[in-house]
């Protein structure tokens, strides 16, 4: 019997004991076109190439998956990503294996061991930047990498985030005062919720690192009569928010540079660093500290906005990455690392800021990134026009496994407000009453 016609006899003999053996609730396609089980109709994971087995014998087993699924060697006819995890087997790892006969499996998958593998997905396949910082790494060098990362991930274009962000653009976790209001409601009561926690009022000089598309700075300066300056290392975010500060007629009251943190001088009332503190990486959290301590006055508030992940017993044990952040690092965040909330306390105490308030907004993450999901899936084919097919897929299973991730809890986001340490009054209110007036 020919290669091929082993390889397609096995894969079928394989979907069938998968199919039967864990009681799956969706068909299997093969890429000569057999289902498995024969007939069935609903939701169906294509297996449109047979290198796709290869590549999951011999290399990273989830980077295989994510090359495949963006190249659409592995496809879904049906349903959605999100429908396929509901329906994933809902039997624990160690029961999985119990089930399955492993001399099959060996048997089944033999004539893909050497066979040739599936091609990568070309740009966003594999990005060579640093994957977080190195101590003693050079500061040029580090600022360069810096904005190469976040070039990657956010210079896609701005036409492709504006087919699943609000209105406004912002490309951060949203605040539903009620889980059925709209991503663009969402977001300007995130928007309003920030002011209020940093107590904005007319004439504080206030301080948005990773400012994206200007939607903060814009409300700020509209609604609270700050003095704003934002910055971000992203040239196609900064292009777009200094046309809608000139738009406002804000330009004035709001400025905005291409710069990184690090070499910003000045003294603010107030700063907000919403969602770029992931960027930074671990080694250069110190760095990162000592800046935000230096730029803000005596009591000047400072807020926090940033995902992360569950603490460990030691920082050695949390460093280890699972295979699904290696790849998240890889294929979408290049540099990124998150921490956990008592390495973000410890880090605010150590470099003299006080802490006055941790707020959890795991829920509402999980929710926004659904909303983008379902958003981007639905203008898939201007995504496709806009940016290509893989960058649109990927970006896709990208959503889908955040959302999948800040709904079951692997993930958290935490907004922490904290006021450079003096002696004496903090000046803040008895109560938190007037945030949610």
């Amino acid at each position: 019997m020919p290669d091929d016609q082993k390889r397609l006899a096995a894969a079928r003999r394989l979907a069938g004991h998968l199919h039967d053996a864990l009681a799956l609730e969706f068909g299997i396609r093969l890429w000569d076109g057999s289902v498995i089980p024969p007939g069935w109709s609903g939701l169906t994971l294509c297996l449109n190439d047979p290198r796709v087995l290869t590549s999951m014998i011999r290399q990273r087993r989830l980077d295989a998956l994510i090359d495949a699924w963006s190249t659409k060697r592995l496809d879904l006819e049906g349903g959605s990503l999100f429908d396929l995890i509901e329906k994933r087997p809902s039997i624990r790892t160690r029961d999985i294996r119990k089930r399955l006969d492993k001399t099959l499996l060996v048997r089944c998958l033999l004539p893909f061991v050497f066979g040739e593998r599936a091609p990568g997905i070309g740009k966003a396949a594999a990005h060579t930047g640093s994957s977080g910082g190195e101590e003693n790494r050079d500061d040029n060098r580090q600022r360069q990498e810096n904005r190469q990362n976040v070039a990657y991930h956010y210079d896609v274009s701005n036409a492709f985030y504006r087919l699943f962000l609000d209105k406004r653009m912002v490309y951060s976790c949203g605040y539903f005062t009620d889980w059925e209001n709209d991503i663009d409601q969402a977001q300007a009561d995130k928007l309003d919720m920030i002011c209020r926690k940093l107590r904005l009022k007319p004439g504080d000089r206030f301080l948005d690192i990773g400012c994206g598309w200007g939607a903060l700075v814009i409300h700020a300066a509209t609604n609270y009569g700050v003095t704003a300056h934002g910055v971000t290392l992203s040239e196609n975010q900064l292009s777009l928010a200094r046309e809608r500060v000139a738009e406002a007629g804000l330009a004035d009251r709001i400025k905005l540079d291409l710069t990184d943190f690090s070499q910003l001088d000045g003294e603010y009332d107030k700063i907000a660093s919403i969602g770029m503190f992931e960027h930074v990486g671990l080694d250069n959290h110190d760095a990162y500290f000592k800046a935000m301590a230096r730029l803000l006055r005596p009591r000047g508030l400072y807020l926090h906005h940033a995902i992360a992940r569950r603490g460990k017993a030691d920082d050695r044990t949390f460093r280890r990455k699972r295979p699904e952040y290696q790849s998240m690092v890889r294929y979408i965040f290049p540099g990124g690392e998150v921490d956990h909330p008592g390495m973000t306390i410890r880090n605010l105490e150590t470099h003299g800021f006080e802490v006055h308030d941790l707020e959890a907004w795991r829920e509402h993450y999980g929710r926004t990134t659904r909303l983008w999901a379902e958003r981007l899936a639905g203008r898939k084919d201007e995504a496709i026009a806009e940016a290509g097919e893989d960058i649109t897929r990927l970006w896709l299973a990208y959503l889908t496994g955040v959302t999948i991730a800040f709904e079951r809890g692997t993930l958290a986001i935490y907004q922490t407000l904290a006021s450079k340490r003096q002696r004496g009054p903090s000046g803040l209110p008895p109560t938190r009453a007037d945030l949610y007036r």
